[in-house]
């Protein structure tokens, strides 16, 4: 194998990672106890290093490129394996809870709080798989799910954190030059849609919500649709129906901003994110920790507030 063959180092791989799960070098740095601009080179020499471009650099966003799009699914995916591969041969005596969730739950609302975690429990390791495969708990060697579904599907024992609810959300820079006075202006905008080919969520999609507001969705609405559909409205490219409370930081950091004023949330009633134990690690101390914490994290989130356009 060639040298240039070989993989980029495992601190610029994290770094691209975080920084293009999050699209902010700024976050990306909270998350991993670095500055702005080391991430910043981190990423710049990562470029460097394959020869192509991964983000596009705007005046107040990162945007993935194609190959940068491609580049992050494959790196998550080897970031994931190699953290399978450290736990099942860390020494026995260092706790270890396995958690099994969805890509979106664990990109957008768990992964930026393990750094709490770890800071008050470093002695306890974290394995995440993030997929949005149903997993046996036991089948799989798993200790904890996270999950986002009905109540009937959520399994024995499950409780409940929070519901979720969807709400159009934009890049401010796309609201500043728009006057938005109701949903018919809103819906004159181009539409964000979430690449959904096996139609598994419907929810949100643009049709739910204006039969949920009680509103035709125009025939003609220029949508596009993409894969990282939150991605692309950060970007500027369009409206997309933002996940509340999952996107609460987005709107507090102002990289997004709910549109319309009152009338603008459709409530996912039967759904909401689950907590289940498997039931021969539920009464271990690390697990028993790691839900606790969950729990306070639950508790302390605080809705955000509207950001201003």
């Amino acid at each position: 194998m060639h040298k240039r063959d070989l993989p980029a180092s495992l601190d610029l791989l994290r770094g691209f990672e975080a920084s293009a799960r999050l699209l902010s070098f700024t976050a990306a740095a909270s998350e991993l106890f670095l500055t702005q601009s080391a991430v910043s080179r981190q990423v710049q020499q990562l470029e460097e290093q394959l020869g192509v471009k991964l983000f596009e650099r705007r005046t107040r966003a990162l945007v993935l490129t194609d190959a940068g799009d491609r580049y992050f699914r494959d790196v998550s995916k080897a970031l994931n394996q190699l953290r399978e591969a450290t736990a099942a041969v860390r020494v026995k005596s260092t706790p270890v809870v396995r958690v099994t969730t969805t890509l979106t739950f664990a990109s957008l609302w768990l992964v930026p709080r393990l750094a709490s975690f770890q800071k008050e429990h470093g002695e306890i390791s974290v394995h995440v798989v993030a997929d949005n495969t149903v997993r046996d708990l036991e089948r799989n060697s798993l200790d904890v799910a996270l999950r986002y579904c009905p109540e009937e599907m959520a399994g024995p024992g499950a409780e409940r954190l929070f519901g979720e609810q969807v709400a159009p959300v934009a890049a401010p820079s796309l609201l500043k030059a728009q006057r938005i006075r109701n949903v018919e202006d809103l819906l004159r905008l181009p539409l964000i849609e979430l690449e959904d080919p096996n139609g598994s969520a419907l929810w949100l999609s643009w049709k739910v919500w204006c039969e949920a507001m009680g509103v035709a969705r125009p025939r003609t609405s220029h949508g596009l649709t993409f894969s990282h559909y939150d991605q692309a409205a950060v970007a500027g490219q369009g409206v997309a129906l933002g996940r509340f409370p999952l996107l609460d930081p987005f709107v507090a950091q102002r990289r997004l901003a709910l549109p319309l004023k009152g009338r603008q949330y459709s409530t996912l009633a039967r759904r909401a994110y689950w907590l289940v134990a498997a039931p021969g690690a539920a009464q271990r101390p690390e697990v028993q920790t790691f839900t606790a914490w969950l729990r306070k994290m639950v508790a302390a989130q605080q809705p955000a507030a509207p950001a201003k356009r």
